[in-house]
């Protein structure tokens, strides 16, 4: 899929590409609505409009996220709604069948609030200050039988994730993964990963995982 896309938008990879496949092998209903959670250049959100969604929702912090996405729909003439803002601090009409997320969940290498582009990947001490939000708000976002698709690293921790999904009443399993090299930004940090326990020693690669958790009937 060739996107539109600026230098100051995060440029789809590894990790977008991982969820767009766990969202075609898990489909969207006939009708579908969808909510795409930081949906950079609309990537995954556009996937999900191809699928056959009715409705989608595609939420990013960055205003040059927006502009760009909302051009990608609006080209392919998708069913895709381009809003600003943090789409976990958002209301929303209705519950959505289907949400999809590629969070923040790189390990920030100090405790500033990250800015710019930054804020793609940036997530706090131990890369899951957003995953946790999300995972606390994702049974509210969900309509009942809806599915929550989820692409973060290992280095993360993924256990930890699908257990507090499952805390939270959602029936949660890692359903892909695959396994990478450092890009740049962790190569660069992986002295302070190493130095928390993140990552063993000498360790420059990564596996992602698609988490899927479902909402019961």
């Amino acid at each position: 899929m060739r996107l539109l896309r600026t230098s100051a938008v995060y440029r789809p990879q590894g990790d977008t590409w991982l969820l767009a496949r766990a969202l075609g092998d898990a489909g969207v209903g006939p009708g579908g609505r969808v909510l795409d959670v930081g949906t950079g250049t609309g990537a995954l959100a556009l996937a999900a409009g191809r699928a056959g969604a009715r409705e989608v929702t595609a939420v990013d912090v960055s205003l040059s996220a927006v502009a760009v996405a909302g051009v990608n729909a609006w080209l392919r003439g998708l069913p895709v709604r381009v809003v600003p803002g943090d789409a976990l601090a958002r209301d929303y009409p209705e519950p959505f069948d289907v949400v999809l997320a590629n969070p923040p969940y790189v390990p920030a290498a100090r405790p500033e609030h990250p800015r710019g582009l930054a804020r793609a990947w940036d997530a706090g001490h131990d890369g899951r200050a957003v995953i946790d939000r999300l995972c606390g708000r994702a049974p509210g976002l969900l309509e009942r039988g809806g599915t929550l698709l989820m692409v973060q690293s290992d280095v993360a921790d993924a256990d930890a994730t699908v257990a507090r999904l499952r805390s939270e009443g959602l029936k949660a399993a890692v359903v892909d993964r695959q396994r990478q090299v450092f890009g740049p930004v962790l190569r660069e940090r992986a002295g302070v990963l190493e130095e928390r326990g993140l990552i063993a020693p000498g360790q420059r690669w990564e596996e992602l995982v698609v988490i899927r958790a479902d909402r019961p009937l």
